[in-house]
């Protein structure tokens, strides 16, 4: 299987990519030359982390017919101050919300993505220090 991106310098610290069909501009802050057009391309790696492992939760937990009524992920990313600079610290908070949720299987869904289904996390995981931690909000 092979995946092919390319971005296309469109002026000054802009470039244009698309992902699946849906066409991104990447681009710098004003005071290092850029004019915010985009999202830069670390904070990117952090979204595409959320977004692989939070895809993952909620589909095992719809198979196991779990009602989910809102849910989020959060992540807390600690840079280096050194360059290149590059997280060395990821944690993970995934937020549930819903009526007597049995966290024996939210925890299971978090676990199999982390240990098996998010390919994310397993890249990450090679050179990061990647946590995790559940929160539940119980509604009546």
């Amino acid at each position: 299987m092979k995946d092919t991106q390319t971005v296309t310098w469109m002026e000054d610290l802009a470039f244009e990519g698309e992902v699946n069909g849906h066409k991104i501009i990447l681009d710098a802050e004003a005071r290092v030359g850029g004019k915010d057009r985009g999202p830069r391309p670390k904070p990117l790696m952090l979204t595409s982390l959320l977004g692989c492992t939070g895809m993952d939760v909620i589909s095992i937990l719809q198979k196991m017919r779990v009602d989910v009524k809102d849910f989020k992920v959060h992540a807390d990313a600690e840079l280096t101050e050194e360059h290149p600079k590059h997280y060395k610290k990821i944690h993970l908070i995934y937020e549930f919300t819903g009526k007597d949720l049995p966290m024996d299987k939210l925890e299971k869904a978090v676990n199999l993505s982390q240990d098996r289904y998010c390919g994310v996390s397993y890249l990450y995981k090679q050179v990061i220090d990647l946590t995790y931690e559940i929160n539940v909000n119980n509604i009546n």
